[in-house]
């Protein structure tokens, strides 16, 4: 088969053997300018206009009328073409400028149409995301951080970036989404580890192959530690509400146990009466934050459990609605109770750092306390264990008097000042 030229250059007494040559050629050299690209009118099949200037940039005209400005090199061995944009939105000189970045990026061993063709198989931060808590959230972190992880995705990161392709997002990008958040920081600054973890999975998946993530080095918002402990008035205020709350008993034994054990919430609400090991004196905890862990637990959890009557086929301790499974809404009756006794900005986690705070206050030391709290580190621990403000202001007393004692003592002259005064 002769292509268009050949059949050009034939000798016209063999006309007769070949087919008829097209009255007009597929493609033709011309200087690319405003005028040749307006006068480029459509046929019925797409055809080429090559600059005669800057080999390999060209103008792609459809059957449709549409005039596509394009770039066509070889690379790795191959002929390959990068569309730069459709005439009217770029000029021609516009145009070739864009062609020339590409041309030159080939003279330096580069390949934009690999680059092009790796944006158009990476999937969309929406995409990814997905795929993320799928294959990675669902089988390795546990159950509330799937929530959190799923929280962050769905209502902070997809509005934002959920259409962005994940190879083009930037570490503008994640400053910015971060920013939008100032107003949240906690929020904030947990959005920002999601999205750290999601591009660190990515690398991992060769979703990403260029071993970055624009998360690295974004400066995260100051959070203020809360440090909110129960008073001996404020937990005598809580007992008595308690006491009267009748017509909600799971969630007033699932508090009790709370304070008595200092265990995290999703431990007392998961806790299945096969846990709770008398003759020991623990809760054998099978999963937890930290793990698998032993609970010792004092005589008052036991008389706790002791109140709590057993709901045949449902092995939870604190039961729920749903027949046969664990209460699963603390928060609402939480808030009500707390409003009860007018310990409006007590959390429920709060209950956990007063545990800490009083085993701390009774003599017990750091490791002691993170035995009972289950803790692997000591420093975990630390950040619980806060001395209350009374004993502590009652130290700083002592201390302050002890030394201004120690200020109004007349002082006692020595031996070489009473031999000089001698002389």
């Amino acid at each position: 088969m002769m292509n268009d030229q050949e059949r050009r250059n034939f000798l016209p007494i063999d006309s007769d053997l070949i087919p008829d040559v097209p009255e007009k050629p597929r493609w033709m050299m011309v200087k690319i300018t405003k005028r040749a690209v307006d006068a480029a009118a459509p046929a019925d099949k797409e055809f080429f206009l090559w600059d005669d200037e800057l080999k390999g940039f060209g103008l792609r005209i459809y059957p449709t009328g549409r005039k596509m400005y394009l770039a066509q090199f070889r690379a790795g061995g191959r002929l390959r073409r990068v569309n730069i944009g459709l005439h009217g939105a770029l000029t021609p000189d516009q145009a070739r400028t864009e062609a020339m970045k590409h041309l030159s990026e080939v003279r330096l061993g580069g390949d934009p149409a690999s680059v092009r063709d790796r944006k158009k198989a990476s999937p969309t931060m929406k995409e990814f995301g997905q795929r993320f808590l799928d294959e990675h959230v669902a089988i390795h972190c546990k159950a509330t951080t799937q929530a959190e992880y799923k929280r962050s995705v769905e209502l902070f990161i997809n509005p934002k970036l959920g259409s962005h392709r994940l190879i083009d997002v930037t570490r503008a990008d994640i400053v910015a989404l971060h920013a939008s958040m100032k107003d949240k920081p906690y929020q904030a600054n947990r959005t920002l580890g999601v999205l750290s973890v999601m591009f660190t999975i990515a690398n991992d998946w060769e979703v990403l192959t260029d071993g970055t993530n624009p998360c690295w080095k974004v400066k995260r918002y100051k959070e203020v530690k809360r440090e909110r402990y129960l008073t001996e008035d404020e937990l005598a205020r809580l007992g008595q509400v308690l006491r009267d709350a009748t017509s909600e008993p799971e969630a007033v034994n699932c508090i009790r146990l709370l304070l008595l054990t200092g265990c995290r919430l999703g431990e007392i609400q998961t806790l299945k009466w096969e846990y709770v090991d008398r003759k020991a004196g623990v809760l054998r905890l099978p999963d937890s934050k930290t793990g698998a862990k032993l609970v010792p637990v004092g005589d008052s959890v036991f008389e706790v459990l002791d109140g709590i009557k057993k709901i045949d086929k449902n092995p939870y301790v604190i039961t729920g609605y749903v027949e046969g499974r664990h209460l699963t809404d603390m928060q609402h009756p939480w808030r009500r109770i707390r409003k009860r006794a007018r310990l409006e900005d007590v959390r429920i986690h709060d209950l956990r750092h007063s545990f800490a705070s009083d085993a701390l206050e009774l003599g017990e030391d750091l490791t002691m306390i993170g035995k009972l709290l289950g803790h692997t580190q000591v420093q975990t621990t630390a950040r619980y264990a806060h001395l209350k403000t009374a004993p502590v202001r009652t130290a700083a007393n002592s201390v302050s008097a002890a030394i201004a004692m120690a200020l109004t003592k007349p002082v006692q002259a020595s031996n070489d000042s009473e031999q000089e005064e001698a002389a």
